[in-house]
């Protein structure tokens, strides 16, 4: 082998090894103002929905094809809260989130235009809130470890690797999961995690003098 074929390598982006064996998903994590103070916007499913009626999380869908995660975030969320593209402005992305059931979530933060109606899609939308970015910034959420465990199909030749790896379920690690409450509303699941993060670089944004507003 000549050494050249490594030249690929200098200045290659990396990115998720067998990512479209995952199911992908794009949001945005949507910012209005509100008598001048920011605020996060959030949907609460459709009851008629097959997946996660009824719960509360930010506009977004599945990405398909070859389109882009952004493109689908931003796509996704007009069409649910009834927005021309144009009234949307991308800010910018936030922390890839990877479950452990083996979804990918690119995570984008974009603001709604003032002056900006919303309409939302009854069919996928039964309500929308927004909650003030200063109370959420405030607030310290509960958590709760989740465990996750893996279990070895009968037929695993366990007698070819180490006795560690053994039948029957074995804890692997946990993640926290993060529950907020605002008048009612109980923000949790992928939703708290990428409002975790979002709240994070807040932080550490207006550590360096750079707090949005």
């Amino acid at each position: 082998m000549v050494w050249q074929v490594f030249d690929t390598l200098a200045g290659r982006r990396p990115g998720i090894a067998h990512e479209r064996e995952l199911f992908r998903a794009a949001v945005l994590v949507p910012l209005m103002s509100i008598e001048n103070a920011v605020h996060m916007l959030f949907e609460v499913r459709a009851d008629g929905l097959a997946r996660q009626p009824g719960e509360i999380c930010f506009p977004g869908g599945e990405v398909e094809g070859a389109e882009e995660p952004v493109r689908t975030a931003l796509r996704e969320a007009c069409e649910e809260l009834g927005l021309a593209e144009g009234q949307v402005e991308l800010l910018g992305c936030l922390d890839y989130v990877l479950t452990p059931p083996g979804t990918l979530v690119y995570p984008f933060a974009g603001r709604i235009t003032p002056g900006a109606e919303l309409r939302p899609n009854p069919g996928e939308v039964r309500e929308v809130f927004t909650v003030p970015l200063e109370y959420l910034l405030g607030y310290e959420p509960a958590v709760y470890l989740v465990e996750v465990a893996t279990r070895y199909p009968p037929d695993f030749p366990f007698a070819r690797v180490p006795p560690a790896y053994g039948p029957g379920w074995q804890k692997r690690w946990a993640f926290p999961t993060y529950f907020y409450e605002y008048r009612g509303y109980l923000i949790w699941g992928i939703t708290a995690r990428i409002l975790h993060n979002f709240l994070e670089v807040c932080r550490a944004g207006a550590a360096g003098g750079q707090r949005p507003g």
